[in-house]
């Protein structure tokens, strides 16, 4: 049975709660964190904030001299969580087996729903499944998200990147290491900083470099060379963890933005 996952992303998920909840910050630059003449950091920002490069985990003093007309708003985690548990089951109606990954994304797993030997008619099948998604978040929540389908996890959550706000991409398995080849090798789950900037001194920046070089990864990334050259063609075997129903999981910890946003 072809493999039919999404990758559900809400956009600017504390900031859009505000905008929806304010009706004078729609339109606005705003963020989400700690007044700017405290210490403290930007939990999230508005797409309005974000083309004048504010970002999450920016120290607030920043963010208010790259955008002097942001709006600050102080985080209101009790609401963001409420919405999250909304967003939640509005995923639950549509498939049983979701794997929520933070407060604001999930994966959902359609396999069982699509009826198709086909891979790729598979994953189409599955875009006006994921357009009814769409359609009845914006409805009942007044929230818009991103969606990417693809046949893996790697692929769902690279699609739900692709054309954010408010997109919806999927990447069809015949066409899946050409998607890849312009993106930076940090889209590859595992390659964080360090790992980036040691395959960087070796020429390697995007995945297309990574697929073409013929380097030995081991020297650089240890046991995850193999696994790093097959998400490299889009390959991804991670299952969907989804032992655990998503209504009884525990909410991602937001402590640490909430303790960064005091003071």
């Amino acid at each position: 049975m072809p493999r039919v996952i999404l990758h559900v992303d809400m956009d600017a998920f504390f900031a859009a709660i505000e905008q929806r909840d304010n009706p004078a910050y729609r339109g606005k630059p705003v963020i989400v964190g700690a007044p700017p003449d405290q210490r403290g950091v930007v939990c999230a920002a508005s797409y309005e904030a974000r083309r004048f490069k504010v970002r999450s985990a920016m120290p607030s003093r920043t963010a208010a001299k790259l955008c002097p007309n942001g709006i600050f708003v102080r985080p209101r985690m009790g609401e963001y969580r409420a919405e999250s548990s909304q967003i939640m089951a509005v995923l639950r109606d549509t498939s049983p087996l979701i794997e929520q990954i933070s407060v604001d994304e999930a994966y959902v797993d359609l396999s069982g729903q699509v009826h198709s030997a086909d891979q790729d008619e598979a994953l189409r099948a599955a875009i006006p499944i994921a357009e009814r998604l769409k359609a009845r978040i914006a409805r009942e929540r007044k929230l818009t998200a991103s969606i990417g389908i693809g046949s893996n996890k790697l692929l769902a959550k690279l699609g739900s990147d692709f054309q954010k706000p408010d997109g919806l991409t999927m990447i069809p398995e015949r066409d899946k290491a050409a998607f890849l080849r312009p993106l930076p090798v940090s889209s590859i789950p595992g390659v964080g900083p360090v790992t980036g900037q040691a395959l960087k001194e070796r020429g390697i920046v995007t995945i297309a470099d990574l697929q073409d070089t013929a380097v030995d990864l081991h020297p650089i990334v240890g046991s995850f060379a193999a696994t790093l050259k097959e998400r490299a063609f889009g390959c991804d075997e991670r299952p969907q963890r989804d032992d655990i129903p998503a209504r009884h999981r525990t909410p991602p910890n937001l402590a640490g933005c909430v303790a960064r946003t005091r003071g």
